[in-house]
C-alpha cells in the first residue's frame, strides 16, 4: 500500500472541484511566466534585453580580501602619513581585532600603457594590459565577514539560498554546448570560499542551473571514462531515465530530481567533450610556460586559466576561478602579514591571467568574453597592531576590475578618501555591480527575473544602478 505524500496548496487546488480551481492557478502562473520558464529549460536560455557584445563571462575570485592600497588604488597620503595614529571617525577593525598605525604600501605603483593607469608592481604581467582594464576604486559592500561578504559578491544577498551570478547568467544566457556544463566552478587546492556551495548555487532556481565544480586537484572530473562499455551504459541510462521521468510526472516540483536526470545526460556526454577539454596534453611547451604550469607557484592557477579558455571555446557561459582557499594566509586573508600574502598570492595568478587575456585576444574570444577580478571586500589602510604587517578587513571602500567584451579599458572609476579607508566618489554597491555586469551581458536587471514566493526576485534585489562609465 502506497503511502501518499503531504499534500501541497498546489496539489490541494488541482484536486478540490475535479481540478477546476487549478484553473485560476495556472492563468496567474502563466501571467507570471512560470510555465514558460520551466519549459524552456537550462538549455535555451532567455532572450536579451538588447544587443550586447558579451556572451561569456569569467569571474577571477580573490578569495580573502586583496587590499585596494596596495593594489589598484595607490595612495601618496597614506604613505606620507605611515606610522602615525589613525584619528579618524570611520569604525574600522573586524571581530575586536587590534587597530594600529596607518601603514603605506611598500609596493612601487608606476602608470602603464597609454592610459597610464596606476597599477602595483605586485602585477606586472597583468600591467601589461592597463589599458584594457577598467578599475572601480569605490567598491562598498554590507558586511565585514567573510561568509557573508563572498555570499553578497556571489549570489547579491548576505542570506543563504539566493541564485548565485554564474546561474543568473546561466538562466539568461542559455547553454552553447550540451556536453558540458554552462557554469564551472574551479576552486583552490588550500580549500573553498567560506560558505563553499552557497557560493555557486542556483538558489530557489532549478537545480540545473547551479555551477558545476571541476576539482582543485589531479583530473578536474572523476570516473569519466566508466568501466563499461558504451552500449551497456546507454541502456542503463535509458531505463534510469525512465523511471526517473516516471516518479517525476508525480512529483513536478522536484527540481532536484529534474536536475539529476538532466546531470545523467550531461555526465554522457561529457565522457567526451570535457576529458579532451581538460587534457592539456596537447597544449604547446610554449603556451605550458606563458601559463606557469612549469612553476611550482603558478601551476595550479595557471592550469586552472588555460582550462578556462579551453572550456570559453567550447561554449560555456560562465567561469569562476578562486585564488585562495580556507582560512587566513592561505586566502588573501593578510590579517598577520598582508605583505608577504599578498606578493604570495599575486605571484600565484597574476603571470596566468595575464596569459588567459593574451589567448583571448589572439582566439578572437576577447571581444565576446567579459572578465571580472576582485574579492569579497578590501582591507584597512592601518595595520592589524602597531608594529604588524597585517590589514583588516575594509567593507567600506575596495577596489575590483573589469575588462573585455563591452569594456572600456584604461580608466579609474569613482575613489576612496585620500587614506583609502572609504569610497567616497562615484561609489559603486556589490548590486550596482552586479547590474552592470548583467548588462554588459544584454539583460535589463530588473527584467532578468524568477518568480518565487508571490514576486518577481532578481539579482539585485531592490538595489542597483548601471555604471554607465564602465561602457565602452
Amino acid at each position: 500500500m502506497r503511502t501518499e505524500r503531504r499534500k501541497t496548496r498546489r496539489d490541494f487546488l488541482w484536486q478540490t472541484g475535479g481540478g477546476f480551481a487549478g484553473l485560476a492557478l495556472v492563468d496567474l502562473l502563466s501571467r507570471d511566466g512560470h510555465w514558460s520558464a520551466e519549459a524552456a529549460g537550462p538549455a535555451s536560455g532567455r532572450a536579451s534585453h538588447f544587443p550586447a557584445k558579451a556572451k561569456r563571462a569569467v569571474f577571477l575570485f580573490m578569495n580573502g580580501a586583496p587590499s585596494q592600497v596596495d593594489t589598484f588604488d595607490p595612495k601618496p597620503e597614506l604613505t606620507k602619513r605611515s606610522g602615525q595614529p589613525y584619528q579618524g571617525k570611520l569604525a574600522v577593525g573586524s571581530n575586536g581585532r587590534p587597530v594600529g598605525y596607518l601603514m603605506g604600501t611598500p609596493f612601487e605603483f608606476q602608470n602603464h600603457g597609454r592610459s597610464g593607469l596606476p597599477v602595483s608592481g605586485l602585477f606586472p604581467h597583468t600591467a601589461k594590459y592597463a589599458d584594457d582594464l577598467c578599475v572601480i576604486r569605490s567598491m562598498y559592500t554590507d558586511t565585514a565577514a567573510h561568509a557573508s561578504g563572498c555570499l553578497q559578491m556571489n549570489t547579491g544577498s548576505i542570506l543563504l539560498g539566493k541564485p548565485s551570478l554564474g546561474a543568473w547568467v546561466t538562466y539568461g544566457l542559455g547553454s552553447a554546448n550540451e556536453s558540458l556544463p554552462s557554469f564551472v566552478v574551479m576552486t583552490d587546492p588550500r580549500g573553498g570560499p567560506i560558505g563553499s556551495a552557497s557560493n555557486w548555487t542556483a538558489g530557489y532556481m532549478p537545480a540545473a542551473y547551479q555551477g558545476t565544480l571541476f576539482r582543485s586537484t589531479g583530473a578536474p572530473l572523476l570516473d569519466l571514462h566508466p568501466p563499461v562499455d558504451d552500449r551497456t551504459q546507454r541502456r542503463s541510462l535509458d531505463l534510469l531515465k525512465a523511471l526517473n521521468e516516471s516518479h517525476l510526472e508525480m512529483h513536478r516540483e522536484d527540481s532536484e530530481l529534474a536536475a539529476r536526470v538532466q546531470s545523467y545526460e550531461l555526465a554522457y556526454r561529457m565522457q567526451t567533450e570535457a576529458a579532451a577539454t581538460v587534457d592539456l596534453s596537447t597544449e604547446s611547451e610554449a603556451t605550458r610556460r606563458r601559463y606557469g604550469l612549469d612553476e611550482k607557484v603558478t601551476a595550479d592557477f595557471g592550469k586552472k586559466c588555460l582550462i578556462t579558455r579551453r572550456l570559453l571555446e567550447k561554449g560555456v557561459r560562465f567561469v569562476q576561478l578562486y585564488s585562495g582557499g580556507g582560512h587566513i594566509e592561505d586566502t588573501w586573508d593578510g590579517h598577520n602579514d598582508c605583505i608577504g600574502n599578498h606578493k604570495l598570492h599575486a605571484a600565484e595568478t597574476d603571470k596566468p591571467i595575464a596569459a588567459l587575456m593574451e589567448d583571448l585576444k589572439a582566439t578572437g574570444l576577447w571581444d565576446e568574453t567579459l572578465l571580472v577580478w576582485g574579492g569579497e571586500f578590501g582591507r584597512t589602510p592601518t595595520s592589524e597592531g602597531v608594529g604588524k604587517p597585517g590589514r583588516d578587513h575594509d567593507w567600506h571602500g575596495f577596489s575590483m576590475w573589469l575588462a573585455g567584451a563591452g569594456v572600456k579599458g584604461g580608466q579609474a572609476i569613482g575613489a576612496t578618501d585620500e587614506l583609502g579607508f572609504a569610497a567616497v566618489e562615484e561609489r559603486v554597491h556589490v548590486s550596482d555591480l552586479h547590474a552592470t555586469l548583467l548588462h554588459l551581458l544584454g539583460f535589463d536587471h530588473t527584467k532578468l527575473t524568477w518568480f518565487y514566493q508571490g514576486m518577481n526576485q532578481r539579482l539585485t534585489g531592490v538595489r542597483g544602478e548601471v555604471v554607465k562609465k564602465v561602457m565602452a
